[in-house]
C-alpha cells in the first residue's frame, strides 16, 4: 500500500506562502492541510485560492493537528524563530523560507530546538536544485578547478519604489537589504561552490531606495581559507535587473552560471560532456527574480518539498541541511558588520 501523504502546514500568507502552496500541490506524498496567519481576512483569502481545508489564525491550532507532520514558515524573515519554535516544541518538521532568520544567534536557536526534538529543519535555497548549479557543484567535487582563484557573485537586480512596503527593507523583520533578501541564494550558491569565506571587507548604501533603512547596495571583497579571492555585488537600485551570476575560476577551468544557465563552461583539459554542456539550451524553468519578485516558478520549491518528503520517508539526510543554511546567515551577517565597522570580518 502506498504511504500516507505527510500533511503540511503554512504559517503566513504573503507572496511567498503561495509558491509553498504550489510546490505542495505538485509533488508526491505531501498535502496541504493547513495555514495560519494573525489576519482572518488573508488567512481566509489564501485557503480559499488554493483549496485549503483548515484556516485558523492561530498557531497552536495548526501546530496541535495529528494530520500535520511539516510546517512551512513564510513570516517575513526577522518573525521567523517564534513559529519555528511553537512548530518545533509540537514534534512537527520544519521548512524555513530563506533566510533561516537574520542572525546567526537566532538560528542557532532554531536549530538546536530541532535538534534536541529529532525534527528535520529545510532552509529553503531552491538554487542548489537547479541543473546548471548541480553542474558546477560536481565539477568542484572532481576537481577539475584545480585550485581556486576567484569565486564571486553578482546579484544586480531591480525593484520599485512600491515593493519596498510593509517588512520589506527594515532592520528588524528584514534583517538587512539587497544583501540577505534578494542576494542570499547567491551567497549560497557561492559558497556551497567554494566554500565560506574566511573573511570580508565590505561597503554598503542606499543609492536609490532612499527612505528605507536598510542598503539597497552592497560591495565585499572575499578571502577564502585556502587563499582564493572573490567579490560580492549586491543591488536592488538598478535597471533592468541582469540574471544573477556566479562566476567560479581556477587554475585549470572556469565558469559563469547565470540564473541556472551555464553562460561559460571552459576547462585547459577537455572531457567527455563539455561540448553538450557548452550548447545546451537555456532552461528557465526556475524562473529568475532579477526584475521582479514573482518572476520565479515554484519548481525549485517543490525538488526541495520533495526531497524532505523523501528524506523522512527513506530516512536520510536532507540535500540541504539546517547547517548549510546557518553559512549564508553567517556570510551576511560579516558583511554588515564589515560595512558598518569599516573593518574587515571574519566569517563566524
Amino acid at each position: 500500500m502506498a504511504a500516507t501523504p505527510l500533511g503540511f502546514g503554512i504559517v503566513g500568507t504573503g507572496m511567498i506562502a503561495g509558491y509553498h502552496a504550489q510546490a505542495i500541490a505538485h509533488v508526491t506524498g505531501g498535502r496541504l492541510v493547513g495555514v495560519t496567519s494573525r489576519s482572518a481576512a488573508n488567512v481566509q483569502a489564501f485557503a480559499q485560492i488554493h483549496g485549503v481545508p483548515v484556516a485558523t489564525t492561530h498557531i497552536e491550532e495548526l501546530v496541535a493537528r495529528p494530520d500535520i507532520q511539516v510546517i512551512c514558515i513564510t513570516t517575513p524573515s526577522g518573525a521567523h524563530l517564534e513559529p519555528a519554535l511553537t512548530a518545533i516544541k509540537a514534534g512537527k518538521h520544519v521548512i524555513i523560507e530563506k533566510p533561516l532568520e537574520i542572525t546567526t544567534e537566532r538560528v542557532d536557536q532554531i536549530i538546536q530546538a530541532a535538534k534536541t526534538a529529532r525534527v528535520r529543519l529545510a532552509p529553503i535555497f531552491q538554487a542548489r536544485f537547479g541543473q546548471g548549479a548541480q553542474t558546477v557543484k560536481a565539477a568542484i567535487d572532481a576537481g577539475r578547478f584545480g585550485r581556486l582563484v576567484l569565486a564571486s557573485a553578482y546579484i544586480k537586480w531591480h525593484r520599485t519604489a512600491q515593493y519596498y512596503s510593509g517588512w520589506k527593507g527594515t532592520l528588524a523583520l528584514d534583517g538587512g537589504g539587497a544583501v540577505i533578501n534578494q542576494s542570499i541564494h547567491g551567497l549560497d550558491l557561492l559558497q556551497w561552490f567554494a566554500g565560506l569565506p574566511a573573511e570580508v571587507f565590505a561597503w554598503k548604501t542606499r543609492r536609490v531606495h532612499t527612505g528605507i533603512e536598510a542598503e539597497d547596495t552592497a560591495c565585499a571583497s572575499l578571502r577564502f581559507p585556502d587563499g582564493a579571492l572573490g567579490t560580492i555585488e549586491a543591488s536592488t537600485a538598478l535597471w533592468p535587473g541582469w540574471a544573477r551570476r556566479i562566476e567560479i575560476c581556477g587554475e585549470h577551468g572556469s565558469v559563469s552560471l547565470e540564473d541556472d544557465h551555464l553562460a561559460r563552461w571552459d576547462f585547459a583539459r577537455a572531457e567527455a560532456g563539455d561540448e553538450a554542456i557548452r550548447t545546451a539550451k537555456l532552461d528557465n524553468t526556475l524562473g529568475s527574480g532579477a526584475g521582479a519578485p514573482n518572476a520565479i516558478s515554484f519548481a525549485g520549491h517543490q525538488r526541495q518539498i520533495q526531497d524532505l518528503i523523501d528524506a523522512i520517508r527513506d530516512n536520510r539526510p536532507l540535500a540541504i541541511e539546517a547547517s548549510e543554511g546557518r553559512k549564508a546567515v553567517a556570510l551576511v551577517n560579516a558583511i554588515y558588520a564589515s560595512a558598518e565597522s569599516g573593518a574587515p570580518v571574519r566569517v563566524s
